[in-house]
Parts: structure tokens; C-alpha cells; sequence
């Protein structure tokens, strides 16, 4: 970008939400391991952590839109930082009282605040330069929250678990008194490393209060229109986006909720070392995707290269299905290289030429990340049903068949 762009400060602020709203993602693969030995729960139940999260893109991203209407960018940046503030604050009581209904009722106000943030950096970084750009620029913002991702699983792997593993028979012969001070342990050790991160967050909002943000003008902002309406979906591009999404967002959580019980499985890898080559390989692959990524948009159409991913991803699972020992770790862990791009191309695609329907349309999409709402829970199922976490993979496969058909055809503009 050039030095005298007016854009540029504004970019680099919105920028830094990509991060941050990764990192909190980022640690569910820690944090469902950890909450699952702490709370004594299954699979199925150990996903609820993910859906907790989604629900809240679901339910608030349409409200999320329609503030960000309102009252524009900036005040839609500072709520959500508000929200993501205060659950995070909220995980030191509920890690006192030991309630794992009360860390999902923080994780769902954390991912009210994310919603926000979502609903308003998406659009706002396409809109910060020239239209042609705008996948690129996306994908370029998205490659920090890349950074994100991979830094959140090493972290959290070294200050949230705490690598003590006991087996089922070791627990039953644990005094009442032995295992209730071992499972508070447990749960005590998610403080420290919420409270850093709450003070970060606020930090942050600090820095957006002391700067003067852009409000970025559409046609709809200038002529006062601000309606809710499902009329958008007569986009046939944006309707494909909303369905893609879903099973894309279902898919990333998905493979990344439950490598730490996939490796346990399949080589049973010790806990933290599973998070530390989520974080230090699979993830730091996830950041390099997104760098390479906008770079061979320059010479691969983004709508050609979210297919060529998609099919790549179904032929990493299907061997990760398939093959036994590390073969199927490595497959499992080559997959966010190519889901990289997926999610900023996907988004980029569905708001394409609508103008003023564009915030619009972004909310629809956000909402669609219900998605890792749905796709973790299923795969919990079917690991506590099978005894299998590796045959639970099958349901991340089948999602990449709905990106798959949104790289090849879904993406045309068409009206409906």
C-alpha cells in the first residue's frame, strides 16, 4: 500500500482483529482436551465448546449487521472488543466455581464480540482500496489471523494443559477428596493465560478509541437505507457463499476441535505434544497457505483455486481415514494448508458486486459459520458411538465437496 494512503493506518488497526479473534478460535483444539479431563465428559460433549461459539456468529450476526448500519464501523469495532473483554474475563469465576456451563456461557459472550468484530472487519478491508483487489486484500488480512492460529495451540498447549493424563483406572481409584483437587487443578489452569489475553484485547480498544477510523461510504449509507430483508439471496453467488461457508467453517473446526484426540488414537501422542505440532506444523501451514495463497491469485483465479483446495483436502482425509500410524497424522495436518484460503476467498466471492446489499450479505455469511456450530458435535457422536475418533474424520471430508462446488459453479453472479 502507499505511504500516503489514507487507508493505511485503518488497515493495519482492522488488521489486528484478525488476530486476535484467531488466537480465541485457535484455542478450542487446547481447550476441548482440557475442559473434557476437567469436567469428566465425552466427545459429544466436549464439542459443545465449539458450538457454544457458533451459536453465537448464528444468532448475532444478523443484529451484529444491523448495528454496524447504524452506528457504522468504528462503534461496531468497539462493542465487539467490549464483549471479548468481558468473557474472558469471565473464565477466572467460572474456573473458580468449577461449572462448565459457566465457562460455555463466557465462551458464547466471547464469541458474541468476535461476531461484531467479523461482521464489520470482513467488508471493511475489501472496501479499503480498489474493488479489483479486494480478494487479495482480504486474504492478505486474513494471512494474520494465520498468525494467530498457529501461535494460539503452542501457548496453549504449554500454559493450559498440564500434560498429566490419568488413565479411566486411575481415576476410579482416586479418593473423592484426590479427584476433586486434581479436576480443579485442572480448570484453575485456564486463568492466567484468559486474564493476559482479556488485557490485550483491552489494550487494543484502547488504540481504536484514540484513532480516527474511515467510515467507509456505500450508496446505502448516503441514501439513509438500512433495511433487513432476505431479498439479498436473489444472488444465486450469495446464497452459494452462505451454504459454502457453513460446511467449510464446519470442516476447519472440525479438524482442528479434535486433532489432539485424533493423535491419542491413532499414535497416542501425548497432550501437549499434540498441541505443540498443531501449532508449530499444521497451523504455521495454515499461515503459510494464506501468504501463498494471495500470492497465486495473481495467476490462478481465486474461484480455480478454492476448487483445486478443496479437492486436495478430500484426498488428505480420505487417506487420513484410510491409513494407519503417523501417515494419517501428517495427512490431518497438510489439511489447513489448503483450507488457508477458503474461508477470505469464500467471503470475498459471496459479496462481489452487490454494492449497497454488501454489509448485507456479510452478516448472512457470518451467520453461516453455525456451521463449527454443528460439524464438531456430529463427529463427537459418532467417535463416542464407533469408539473411533479417526472414522469421525469422514464428516470434515464431505463438507470440502460443498466448497468444492462453490470454487467450480456456485460462485457465478447470477439473478435469481
Amino acid at each position: 500500500m502507499k505511504k500516503n494512503n489514507p487507508y493505511l493506518i485503518p488497515f493495519i488497526l482492522v488488521t489486528s482483529l484478525f488476530f486476535l479473534w484467531a488466537f480465541v478460535h485457535n484455542l478450542n483444539p487446547v481447550l476441548i482436551p482440557h475442559l473434557k479431563k476437567a469436567f469428566q465428559l465425552t466427545d459429544m460433549q466436549s464439542a459443545l465448546i465449539d458450538s457454544s461459539i457458533y451459536f453465537a456468529y448464528f444468532l448475532l450476526a444478523i443484529p451484529a449487521g444491523i448495528f454496524m448500519h447504524k452506528y457504522g464501523y468504528k462503534k461496531g469495532i468497539l462493542f465487539g472488543l467490549f464483549l471479548y473483554a468481558a468473557g474472558f474475563l469471565l473464565f477466572i469465576p467460572a474456573a473458580s466455581e468449577r461449572s462448565y456451563t459457566f465457562f460455555l456461557t463466557a465462551l458464547f459472550i466471547i464469541a458474541s464480540g468476535a461476531t461484531f468484530l467479523e461482521t464489520v472487519a470482513n467488508p471493511y478491508i475489501t472496501l479499503l482500496g480498489d474493488k479489483e483487489s479486494s480478494e487479495q486484500r482480504l486474504n492478505f488480512a486474513q494471512s494474520f489471523n494465520g498468525v494467530g492460529a498457529f501461535i494460539a495451540p503452542m501457548i496453549g498447549g504449554q500454559f493450559i494443559l498440564s500434560g498429566i493424563e490419568h488413565s479411566k483406572e486411575e481415576l476410579r481409584n482416586m479418593s473423592v477428596t484426590q479427584l476433586n483437587t486434581y479436576l480443579q487443578f485442572e480448570a484453575n489452569t485456564v486463568k492466567i493465560p484468559y486474564l493476559v489475553i482479556a488485557a490485550v484485547v483491552i489494550l487494543v480498544g484502547i488504540l481504536f478509541i484514540m484513532t480516527k477510523l474511515p467510515e467507509v461510504k456505500t450508496s446505502e449509507d448516503e441514501g439513509g437505507g438500512h433495511n433487513f430483508s432476505f431479498k439479498v439471496f436473489k444472488h444465486s453467488h450469495v446464497k452459494w457463499a452462505v451454504i459454502a461457508q457453513f460446511f467449510y467453517v464446519g470442516a476447519q473446526v472440525g479438524v482442528g476441535s479434535f486433532f489432539i484426540r485424533f493423535t491419542k488414537y491413532v499414535v497416542q501422542m501425548p497432550e501437549k505434544d499434540a498441541a505443540f505440532w498443531w501449532g508449530s506444523v499444521a497451523m504455521v501451514g495454515f499461515m503459510a497457505g494464506r501468504f501463498s495463497g494471495t500470492w497465486l491469485m495473481k495467476y490462478i483465479k481465486p474461484a480455480k483455486l478454492l476448487a483445486y483446495y478443496a479437492i486436495i483436502n478430500m484426498a488428505l482425509l480420505a487417506i487420513a481415514l484410510l491409513t494407519k500410524g503417523y501417515v494419517a497424522v501428517y495427512a490431518v495436518m497438510a489439511v489447513p494448508f489448503f483450507m488457508s484460503v477458503m474461508f477470505p476467498t469464500i467471503f470475498a466471492l459471496g459479496i462481489k458486486g452487490l454494492g449497497e446489499e454488501t454489509k448485507l450479505a456479510s452478516s448472512f455469511i457470518v451467520m453461516s459459520i453455525i456451521g463449527g456450530a454443528i460439524a464438531p458435535p456430529l463427529m463427537g457422536l459418532i467417535s463416542d458411538k464407533t469408539g473411533s475418533m479417526q472414522m469421525a474424520y469422514i464428516v470434515p471430508l464431505l463438507c470440502f465437496v460443498f466448497v468444492w462446488y462453490y470454487g467450480v459453479r456456485g460462485h457465478v453472479i447470477r439473478r435469481l
